[in-house]
């Protein structure tokens, strides 16, 4: 029963993925509707990195972690390359919680 499950999900998602460029040419958005949906996707994004930094475990996660995120994300912005914005994030938090803060 398990086997038949993981094929279906594997299945549905392999189609997911497969409709995108099946369809690409037969859809066509305004350039508002694709605006739109592009600010969805980072809206959602910045919404799990916000969860993710405040609460884990559903407890506040402290100061370092937030400060460690916040490092991140403005490395990022400032278009660090990704180790250097991993390596920094974490250094961050790391050392923070080393000094106390927690």
């Amino acid at each position: 029963m398990m086997l038949i499950a993981i094929l279906v999900l594997a299945a549905g998602t392999f189609l997911i993925r497969l409709s995108g460029p099946l369809l690409r040419e037969r859809i066509s958005l305004s350039a508002h509707a694709e605006a739109v949906l592009k600010a969805g996707a980072t809206v959602v994004l910045l919404a799990l990195v916000a969860t993710s930094a405040v609460v884990v475990e559903g407890d506040w996660a402290g100061w370092a972690l937030p400060a460690g995120v916040l490092v991140g994300g403005v490395l990022a912005w400032r278009r660090a390359p990704l180790a250097v914005v991993v390596v920094a994030a974490a250094a961050t938090t790391a050392l923070l919680r080393l000094a106390g803060v927690s």
